[in-house]
């Protein structure tokens, strides 16, 4: 009986984007952020989650977005931790509400011109010890991910490699459970389509979907994956490029994750921008530990 053995990626893309594609998307990260920090500025117990979420459209639609990777998100309390989730459609805002104690993540993800950012936001409402822990050791996978990036380490072996430490520390992986157990995909300029922006189909943009599609076949033609997981489609080095990198932490009934776009050259990564509130946050922790 025959063996096939795997076929090897074609050789790395030259890096797709220029200073100014860097920059723009850097612009388009911060707006996110600064609109996830309002809504949760503006949170208070009893509000649902299909509030929150809504809320964070509208500060979104407020600073000139009018199209959208995916629809923005709000997950409260143990659905932060993806607890109980069995189907995609669990992933959508609900009619839970806010309460003291909770912890709580926003998620979105604009387009303006083509440019994408794609972002989570964790907090907690009121006091949670067990937050503060894990939004402290967040810096740790932070670190892993670019060091073991820069060292050309393949897709799989750094997703296995934040698994170990996610261990270490005592809680559990909870980006497996995201469609395909992703913990990033990568990020393109989308181009503009026929009709209307804004347009989404099960959760996602219209434009998203098509770009989707086309990147899994180019990508698979060449033996890479655009989806970061732990399978044998991620056994490659990362693509030069940009990747949406969401790790996603629980213990119990607390799950706090961040998103950011990482950049990846042929021989460098580094974080699109390391004004973000997830690291602004941890070090004020870690001072005042």
């Amino acid at each position: 009986m025959s063996t096939r053995t795997a076929r090897k990626p074609a050789p790395l893309p030259e890096f797709p984007f220029t200073e100014q594609d860097l920059a723009n998307f850097r612009e388009l990260q911060r707006l996110a952020y600064r609109c996830a920090e309002k809504v949760a500025a503006w949170l208070e117990p009893g509000v649902t989650e299909r509030q929150a979420a809504a809320r964070l459209r509208k500060e979104l639609v407020a600073e000139g977005v009018q199209d959208f990777f995916h629809v923005p998100f709000a997950w409260f309390g143990d659905r932060t931790a993806f607890r109980h989730f069995r189907t995609p459609l669990q992933f959508f805002a609900t009619g839970r509400r806010l309460a003291e104690g909770m912890s709580y993540v926003l998620d979105c993800a604009p387009v303006v011109d083509g440019y994408t950012a794609d972002i989570g936001y964790a907090g907690k409402m009121g006091e949670n010890p067990i937050w503060d822990r894990i939004a402290k050791d967040l810096l740790d996978y932070r670190e892993l991910i670019v060091d073991l990036v820069r060292q050309r380490r393949t897709l799989d072996e750094v997703y296995a490699a934040v698994d170990a430490q996610i261990a270490r520390h005592g809680y559990d992986n909870r980006h497996r459970v995201y469609p395909g157990r992703v913990i990033g995909h990568q990020v393109t300029r989308m181009e503009k389509v026929r009709g209307p922006e804004g347009l989404t189909m099960f959760g996602f943009g219209v434009r998203t979907l098509q770009t989707l599609g086309r990147e899994l076949v180019t990508e698979r033609v060449q033996g890479r994956s655009p989806l970061w997981a732990d399978g044998r489609a991620s056994r490659h080095a990362p693509t030069p490029g940009l990747w949406a990198v969401e790790p996603h932490v629980g213990f119990r009934d607390v799950g706090l994750k961040f998103e950011e776009l990482l950049v990846v050259t042929h021989d460098d990564a580094y974080w699109l921008d390391d004004d973000v509130p997830h690291v602004r946050r941890a070090r004020a922790l870690a001072a005042t530990a």
